[in-house]
């Protein structure tokens, strides 16, 4: 069994997360420049296997896609050109940049640590990840992806 690895995409920093090996645990892995994703996660896969990605998809309060699509389809198209044989699933990002923040509070975390943004988007890939497991744990079908 390989790894599942979230991606936060956005337009200038990515949060990447990842399973451990038997896929019941995400961890934050790091943030790296959005122009750095797709070498990033070849290097990746080359050090550690991979069974799927799963994206953060933004949508609109009356589920509709949001504005920030149009930056974050051509990214899902390349994905899926360089790792064919791999599945990419869909999540929905809604508040998970308030989520994270929350978490980090209640954590303990800094409030000059807290307004990394880089540090948001590693916790924001986790939380993604999280609700993608929560889904699959309870046979609900996450969204593929059409690209």
């Amino acid at each position: 069994m390989g790894r599942i690895v979230a991606i936060d995409y956005g337009r200038k920093r990515t949060g990447i997360a990842a399973t451990d090996p038997m896929q019941m645990i995400a961890n934050s892995i790091t943030t790296v420049p959005s122009s750095e994703v797709i070498p990033f996660l070849l290097a990746y896969s080359v050090k550690e296997r991979v069974d799927s990605f799963v994206v953060g998809y933004p949508k609109q309060m009356n589920n509709s896609p949001s504005e920030a699509v149009k930056y974050i389809d051509p990214f899902i198209a390349v994905l899926k050109k360089t790792f064919p044989e791999k599945e990419v699933y869909l999540m929905d990002e809604r508040f998970t940049s308030k989520i994270a923040q929350q978490a980090m509070i209640s954590g303990g975390v800094k409030k000059k640590d807290r307004q990394n943004k880089a540090l948001i988007d590693a916790v924001s890939a986790t939380i993604i990840l999280q609700s993608f497991m929560e889904y699959r744990d309870n046979n609900i079908k996450p969204i593929t992806s059409n690209f």
